[in-house]
């Protein structure tokens, strides 16, 4: 059963990385097809097209013992969560879109699966399971010397020593334990589901916001370098100049400096209503 798993997984992979990706063009017109109408077929097309990237970024979230083919299976809802959200006017690649949403939900499903259950993985981590207790001379955890020292005693590398160390070390923390003001015994803990925060949707805020500073920027050139000096230098600017610091740069009255501001926000409150 488990060589069938494996299998499956790895004709998955080989099939995920062996799809064609699309041009910018395709992609695009698929996307406007799927706004459009709305149809699972578009959906499915952009969906299949990515699906190698996901197991690409899954990858990278293997060291935590979870399994793979989940980890890929919560990547592809979050490409799926992103191809909703995907504005093909915007003009970036769907990819550059999604991987947000991609590790977010593959890392929402981490921080509520992982648990340290596989102590020692490899050949030289369950050699030095069995024998580092006994080599153990103190309380606490080894210097850097100790380290060095049993790593060359049992031949492997000092890397391995110290993180086996450190998972041995670690413990799960119970949702059935129970604590008193001093941190014994007592009254079971209480845990709730934390609304303050929603990943996709601080992601998406974040695209959002990105998006909006890119259109700023863009109408910025739409006025002239000393307008684009003085909304600079008002707003944007980390240290932000007053009128009288402006009029001493311009050669100009503070009073001017004030009228060329004003004038700036109406040309590029023109220039914005003009690209929608």
């Amino acid at each position: 059963m488990k060589a069938s798993t494996s299998t499956s997984l790895e004709c998955y992979i080989n099939y995920a990385r062996n799809i064609p990706r699309l041009d910018p063009q395709e992609e695009q017109e698929l996307a406007k097809k799927l706004n459009e109408t709305g149809s699972k077929r578009y959906l499915d097309k952009l969906t299949i097209s990515q699906l190698g990237f996901v197991v690409h970024i899954a990858k990278g979230y293997k060291g935590y013992g979870l399994p793979f083919e989940d980890l890929i299976q919560e990547g592809n809802i979050g490409l799926m969560k992103a191809i909703q959200k995907f504005d093909y006017n915007v003009g970036v690649r769907l990819s550059t879109f999604a991987v947000h949403w991609i590790k977010a939900e593959i890392c929402e499903y981490v921080l509520k699966n992982w648990r340290l259950v596989k102590v020692a993985t490899t050949k030289e981590q369950r050699k030095l399971f069995f024998n580092l207790r006994s080599f153990k001379s103190h309380l606490g955890r080894f210097s850097v010397e100790e380290s060095q020292a049993l790593a060359e005693k049992l031949g492997i590398s000092i890397d391995t020593v110290i993180e086996m160390e450190t998972r041995m070390e670690a413990r799960d923390d119970s949702f059935d334990a129970t604590l008193n003001e001093d941190g014994n015994e007592g009254y079971q803990k209480s845990f709730t589901v934390d609304t303050s925060s929603d990943i996709a949707k601080n992601i998406e805020d974040e695209q959002w916001r990105a998006h909006k500073k890119d259109k700023l920027l863009l109408t910025l050139t739409s006025l002239n370098e000393r307008s684009r000096n003085i909304i600079h230098s008002r707003w944007l600017s980390n240290k932000k100049k007053t009128l009288n610091e402006l009029s001493e740069t311009h050669k100009v009255s503070a009073e001017r400096i004030r009228q060329l501001e004003k004038e700036a926000f109406s040309i590029l409150l023109q220039a914005d209503r003009a690209k929608h």
